[in-house]
């Protein structure tokens, strides 16, 4: 099932970006007009999180999050037939500066990260970090998928430019083994959804909703004294992004409990109000209520 799902789409893959974003239109169309996928599930957000917009204002944002979704679909597609130098071009990353200077302090790194932009694009990374000594791993933290074809895809592109992904399950086990065998380590921690049963959460005031924000992250790297930073993602056009790199804490060790979760709701919030339509609204992130401490 693996070979034909990929003998499919590799023809795709081949073809530019431009051309797909043809298909990308049309995928829009179907999407937000004919199947109106999640439809209800993005207005209710919408109008929760901003309801001193107008009706207008929100299905604006609606409409053009559609698109950008379907724009991530061909993207994150053409993964499986890009060159280095066009995902250079297109993924740019600044303040690269503070990931150096961890690594070349030994220190190990979680990068809190979002379903913003295309995060797909974000393991390109690596093309423009310095790593000198060949001792620095980059990871992602994932869900495995239950469609084994589709699970399998997601990894070969999810590795293309060298990252690690690494099982939910199993991501502290697999960070202390890296660091056993003399590696720092730099990994993605996609944090911005519905905690999973059973995992440690923090009620917030996030988009003017209580939310429960999942801990786990800060209290892997608070064991660990790693640092934490904050991947701020732009859609600057149709296919070029660029994400900032803001320091959160060079040892969460030394933070107090739950500053680092709420540094990075805060910035996220930032990320959000100022482009709505990137971020993944089709999840039901509030499905289940929270209440906030008195």
């Amino acid at each position: 099932m693996e070979k034909v799902l990929y003998c499919l789409l590799k023809p795709l893959a081949l073809l530019p970006l431009k051309v797909l974003y043809i298909f990308a239109d049309l995928v829009f169309f179907l999407l937000f007009y004919i199947i109106r996928y999640r439809r209800r599930v993005v207005e209710d957000n919408l109008e929760k999180c901003f309801p001193d917009k107008s009706v207008e204002e929100r299905t604006e944002i609606c409409r053009q999050f559609y698109h950008n979704f379907a724009d991530y679909i061909f993207e994150t597609l053409k993964l499986l037939h890009i060159s280095d130098e066009e995902i250079k071009r297109r993924m740019v990353f600044e303040n690269t500066g503070v990931l150096d200077r961890l690594i070349g302090e030994g220190r190990s790194i979680v990068v809190y990260f979002s379903h913003c932009g295309n995060w797909e694009w974000a393991p390109s990374v690596t093309l423009h970090v310095n790593i000198a000594d060949g001792k620095t791993a980059f990871c992602q933290v994932y869900r495995p998928l239950k469609n084994h074809a589709f699970d399998n895809l997601m990894l070969r592109l999810r590795s293309r430019f060298g990252s690690v992904s690494l099982p939910k399950a199993t991501v502290l086990r697999r960070l202390i083994g890296f660091r056993r065998d003399g590696y720092v380590t730099v990994t993605g921690f996609m944090s911005d959804q519905k905690p999973s049963h059973g995992d440690p959460t923090l009620p917030l005031l996030f988009l003017g909703r209580p939310t429960a924000f999942i801990t786990g992250t800060e209290e892997l790297a608070r064991k660990m004294k790693m640092a934490a930073v904050y991947w701020d993602m732009h859609k600057d056009s149709r296919g070029h992004y660029r994400i900032v790199t803001r320091l959160i804490a060079d040892d969460v060790s030394d933070t107090e409990h739950g500053d680092v979760t709420r540094t990075y709701a805060s910035m996220l919030q930032d990320t959000i109000m100022r482009n709505p339509s990137i971020w993944l609204w089709t999840h039901k992130r509030w499905k289940i209520p929270v209440k906030l401490p008195k």
